[in-house]
């Protein structure tokens, strides 16, 4: 009878096996830091649209923790565009970002990967981020994961 308690009471105690969790898109939108910053506020890395060396700041100003969507495009070379549809912090984010930093580039990585280069040329309300392309299936497959997404046919 002991035995069958301590049996009993071992397993309700060990940790039951969990479900693998899906594999998460991330979505990083980094400002261009002051190169003065230091180590600290800033660190290295290469322009994705040019391949020079570009100071940002280490602290995303957008993340894929302000997305809420996204709507799929197919680009002409063969990749893949998205809008991202942001919540209300990604939006005052990116409107703050887009009169504060007016002038300045934004890099965005996708899954770790810098997708894009944008210079800020206009004050953005909408709480929309636009990327024409450079996405891959496999992104395409983790947003589907990540948020409710729209996928646009090319017509």
């Amino acid at each position: 009878m002991r035995r069958i308690v301590a049996c009993a009471l071992l397993a309700a105690l060990l940790p039951a096996p969990a479900e693998a969790k899906k594999p998460r898109c991330s979505v990083r939108v980094h400002v261009e830091a002051n190169a003065n910053d230091g180590d600290v506020f800033s660190s290295q890395a290469a322009s994705p649209r040019t391949g020079r060396p570009v100071v940002i700041e280490k602290i995303p100003t957008i993340s894929e923790n302000d997305v809420t969507g996204c709507a799929i495009y197919p680009a002409a070379d063969g990749s893949y565009g998205a809008l991202f549809q942001l919540n209300d912090h990604g939006r005052l984010a990116l409107d703050t970002l887009s009169v504060e930093r007016r002038g300045r580039f934004v890099y965005v990585f996708v899954n770790g990967r810098g997708l894009a280069e944008l210079q800020i040329d206009k004050r953005i309300t909408d709480g929309r981020l636009y990327l024409a392309s450079g996405l891959t299936a496999q992104d395409v497959e983790l947003m589907k994961n990540t948020w409710p997404t729209k996928a646009k046919r090319k017509k």
